[in-house]
């Protein structure tokens, strides 16, 4: 565990003004230093009333053949509000959402705000004791849950939960008009939602999060982006994952856009999207692009109309023919760039790489660029909890509005990462000379190799550029001779022959030495719903931990 220093303490103030002054000098002329709230800083509920009066035909949501207009929205949230008051549902309650991407999560999320209540949403792929952990950590005792989802939830369902509404039950309820609707809008400061971590370290911690987050998130990342009120987002992502509520419910609702919800990623259905709806947003792993890239090109698609094309790299990282390949197939004066460095601890999103030209191709990998506005980000020595210098890696540590109020019931684990109201957020990370920041992977999956330091990710990017790789995950394991080695899982392309052996051969003609890891080829990688490489698996196979 880090400890920030008394010599942070005392240096901090300079640091981030030099940091401030040397960002400066690469910050985009178009993106303003201030976040800019588009009706100011008022709840989300006010946000959905104002965009109902002021735009209400203009589609909030679509999905498939549906479509809710912020009208619709307003009105049948209300609604569903008043029904989980009318169940007993007090300010403060928590109720749980285990839904996949749906109209019907959408509307729960709204209602359950206007009811003062604390959205929970729970993983839909969670199964028994996982539902049960989480109904048990939260005392939930009204649940939406998908009719599809029914029995994985009731072999997990706790005593607690008096009420679960389905989509038939929504539906009902939405098509009334004899229910007391509520009229407040809500307290930007209580606590609105309980987002899971992903138990990386230890069970999942549920992190207290309030309608301001949410609202700076959204703000400052519009800012960031220059999103434009016309603008379409087309969005895959889970919505139960911190990165998908930003991308569907928080950023579209702030603008008064539009967000075109897919239930799960396919590649015609998303063609079809984008052309039929003049997508102009998309956020997708990298390997979400390949795809999409490979059969627009083939079949003649027009993708023109995509403004902000942002990717992910999980197992595939963007590199530059990738970004290249985008111009040339699309036509779109968009720039394929890396969303974002964050974390459910801070809602995501804090930090964006647009107008930066092709500085993140220079740096190291993941570049994820500077700061949004109002939110700072140093470098900390792990053992000492002193600030670094730039260009030395360290312990990324974030000062946001969007910073977790505290974690759920867990006052130790709070104590050990908010310190100053600075968040300790165990990655290894590195700014450079502009205030820029790369991501490094997790503090503690950095590896030492006769003291060399190595990163799982940097050397899955390098992995990335074979030429016959699909994807990797690399992790450490103890080596009597050098201390630790990485060990690189690979998933060949179709009908790829390579063997480990060639691919080590490939290694020492493109990386140094002491990156060059141990390579084992695999069938498939073990993947989270958020497309993660599981790395908890990969160790079971060598019978390791990590």
């Amino acid at each position: 565990m880090t400890e920030l220093s008394d010599r942070f303490r005392v240096e901090i103030d300079a640091h981030v003004a030099d940091l401030h002054r040397r960002q400066a000098q690469v910050w985009p002329a178009d993106v303003p230093r201030e976040v800019r709230y588009p009706l100011g800083e008022v709840t989300l509920t006010a946000h959905l009333r104002h965009w109902a009066r002021e735009r209400g035909d203009r589609a909030a949501v679509v999905l498939g053949d549906r479509t809710l207009s912020y009208a619709e929205l307003d009105r049948q949230s209300d609604r569903l509000a008043a029904q989980l008051i009318a169940d007993g549902v007090r300010p403060g309650d928590r109720v749980a959402v285990f839904m996949g991407n749906s109209l019907e999560f959408v509307l729960a999320f709204h209602a359950v705000l206007k009811a003062g209540a604390v959205h929970v949403p729970v993983n839909p792929m969670f199964r028994g004791e996982e539902v049960r952990y989480e109904l048990t950590d939260t005392g939930a005792e009204l649940a939406f849950v998908a009719a599809a989802l029914r029995d994985a939830f009731d072999s997990g369902r706790t005593d607690a939960v008096r009420t679960v509404l389905d989509e038939a039950a929504i539906a009902d309820v939405v098509g009334r008009d004899d229910l007391e609707t509520p009229t407040g809008d809500g307290d930007l400061d209580a606590l609105a939602a309980l987002n899971y971590t992903g138990g990386t370290t230890g069970l999942p911690k549920g992190c207290e999060h309030t309608q301001r987050h949410m609202l700076y998130t959204a703000a400052s990342s519009l800012t960031a982006m220059g999103t434009p009120a016309d603008d379409v987002s087309l969005v895959f992502l889970p919505i139960f994952w911190i990165a998908g509520e930003d991308a569907a419910l928080l950023l579209p609702l702030v603008n008064g856009s539009t967000c075109v919800l897919m239930p799960r990623w396919d590649v015609a259905e998303a063609l079809d999207l984008i052309e039929q709806h003049r997508v102009t947003t998309l956020v997708a792993p990298v390997d979400s692009w390949i795809p999409l890239l490979d059969r627009a090109e083939a079949e003649g698609r027009d993708l023109s109309s995509l403004r902000v094309p942002l990717a992910v790299s999980f197992v595939t990282k963007l590199d530059a023919a990738l970004r290249e390949r985008f111009t040339q197939v699309t036509g779109s004066p968009g720039v394929l760039r890396e969303a974002a460095f964050g974390m459910t601890e801070t809602h995501t999103m804090d930090t964006f790489t647009g107008g930066l030209a092709d500085r993140d191709l220079a740096g190291r990998p993941i570049f994820c660029g500077l700061p949004v506005p109002g939110t700072d980000v140093v470098i900390v020595d792990r053992d000492t909890g002193d600030l670094l210098p730039v260009g030395e890696e360290g312990e990324i540590a974030v000062r946001s509005p969007s910073l977790l109020t505290c974690y759920w019931g867990r006052p130790d684990a709070t104590a050990d990462v908010l310190q100053g109201g600075w968040l300790l957020t165990g990655d290894s990370g590195q700014l450079d000379e502009h205030g820029c920041l790369s991501y490094l992977g997790r503090r503690k999956e950095m590896l030492k190799v006769n003291g060399m330091s190595v990163f799982p990710t940097e050397v899955e990017f390098l992995l990335g550029r074979h030429p016959r790789i699909a994807g990797t995950g690399v992790l450490g394991v103890p080596d009597p001779k050098t201390g630790e080695r990485a060990v690189a899982f690979v998933m060949l392309t179709p009908g790829a022959t390579d063997s480990a052996e060639d691919v080590v051969a490939w290694c020492r003609d493109n990386m140094a030495p002491y990156k060059v890891p141990e390579v084992r080829v695999v069938e498939s990688l073990p993947l989270t719903a958020t497309g993660k490489v599981v790395k908890r698996e990969l160790a079971d196979r060598l019978d390791l931990p990590v």
